[in-house]
Formats: structure tokens, C-alpha cells, sequence
């Protein structure tokens, strides 16, 4: 199924040039011109990514936002001719994903969507025809395994999605350390260790018969990439 891309723009013009590249980019849009208008479509079915306009004619495009982010993860890419560095943070800081001043090149805007959907998009791994082994949904930093969603940590999401994404790849503790932690160089190998302790036991809730991640003496730790 195509991603679907709600575009809320109010100059025709603008919508015409984003809408035409991102459907030659195999994309389905919808457009509206108005804040109001997009409620109905977010309520009438999935959609995978906003570009929302700032300025709207009807309703300001950081309170429309703000309400969407109530009760809804979707990603959203902010359109904006202020180029203030205060707006920009203030988009960023109240949910958009990423922020695009005009007058851009709509081909940019286009790259920006993809980039933003397959950071977001929920990343299925698994045997062909099986229940899916891990769903991690990067949106909303969860993920599950054969369908039953883990509580993890901040630090335990990290590690395990570095496994995921690299699937039978030997990480030692101190590429873990750097990849995961904001200051590694304060944090212990065996830090690394008490959190993949934590991640085995809630995996062994879900299937007590697998053991997914492999011990290396003196390399690291792996995924198995047989399951």
C-alpha cells in the first residue's frame, strides 16, 4: 500500500508542485487549503505523514499542531516562509518531525518525506509468511515482539533497535556504548550488560523457547538472524 500524504497548503500553486512530485515518487496525496478541513481526513482514514503549512487562512498552523499531536503520532513536516530560528524551534519542540522554510524545491520536500517515513514507518523483520519476529515503530520509539509490544527503557529500545537494524552483527560493548549513550565515556561495560540482562528477560516473557540475542566471549553481542 502507497504511503498517504495529507498536504494542508492554502496557495494552489504550492500544492500543485508538492503534490505532482511526491506522486511521481509513488506516493498517494490528499490536499486540503485550510486547518479545518484536515480534521475530516485525519479522522476518515490512515494517513502517513502531514506537510502542514504555517501560515493557514484559517486557523494558525502551530495550533493545528499542537491539537494533532493530542492524540495522534503521525509524522509531520512544517512549511513556513518565516525563517526566525525561534519559529523554528518552537515547530520542533512542539512535535513536527521536520521543518521546511519557502521557497523550497519541492524535489528537497520530497527527498525530506521519504527520509522522514522510513525513520517512522514501523520496520517489520521476520520469516516469510510468519508472524513478524520484531515491529519497531520509531514514531513512537516501541517495539514488539511476535505481536506483544516490550516495556523497555530508553537505553533497552536503543540497543535492541541497533540489533534489529543489523541483524546478526557482533557489537562490542563499547560500540553499543557509543551508539546508544549520550556520554559513553562515563558509563561502564558492565552498564551495557545489566541492560541486555533486562532485554533477555522481557523477550523470555514473550517466548521462553528463543533466545534471540547471542552472547560472543570477548566480541560482544548479536541478534540471531534465524528467526
Amino acid at each position: 500500500m502507497k504511503p498517504r500524504i495529507l498536504i494542508v497548503e492554502d496557495e494552489a500553486a504550492i500544492s500543485d508542485n508538492i503534490q505532482f512530485v511526491l506522486e511521481g515518487e509513488g506516493l498517494e496525496t490528499v490536499r486540503v487549503a485550510t486547518g479545518l478541513a484536515a480534521v475530516p481526513v485525519l479522522n476518515s482514514g490512515p494517513v502517513d505523514l502531514i506537510i502542514l503549512d504555517i501560515g493557514l487562512p484559517d486557523i494558525n498552523g502551530f495550533d493545528l499542531l499542537r491539537e494533532i499531536r493530542r492524540n495522534r503520532s503521525i509524522p509531520i513536516i512544517l512549511l513556513t516562509a518565516r525563517t526566525a530560528e525561534i519559529d523554528r524551534v518552537l515547530g520542533l519542540e512542539i512535535g513536527a518531525d521536520d521543518y521546511v522554510a519557502k521557497p523550497f524545491s519541492p524535489r528537497e520536500l520530497a527527498a525530506r518525506v521519504k527520509a522522514v517515513l522510513r525513520r517512522t514507518q514501523p520496520v517489520a523483520t521476520g520469516s516469510p509468511g510468519s508472524r513478524e519476529t520484531f515491529t519497531v515503530n520509531t514514531s513512537r520509539r516501541v517495539i514488539a515482539f511476535f505481536g506483544i509490544t516490550l516495556e523497555l527503557s530508553k537505553y533497552e529500545y536503543d540497543i535492541l533497535k541497533q540489533f534489529i537494524e543489523r541483524r546478526g552483527h557482533v557489537f562490542s560493548r563499547e560500540q553499543l556504548m557509543n551508539l546508544v549513550w549520550e556520554q559513553p565515556e562515563t558509563s561502564l561495560d558492565r552498564t551495557v550488560d545489566a541492560h541486555i540482562k533486562n532485554i533477555r528477560a522481557k523477550l523470555r516473557a514473550v517466548r521462553p523457547d528463543l533466545e534471540p540475542i547471542v552472547t560472543h566471549r570477548g566480541s560482544g553481542y548479536s541478534l540471531r538472524d534465524d528467526l
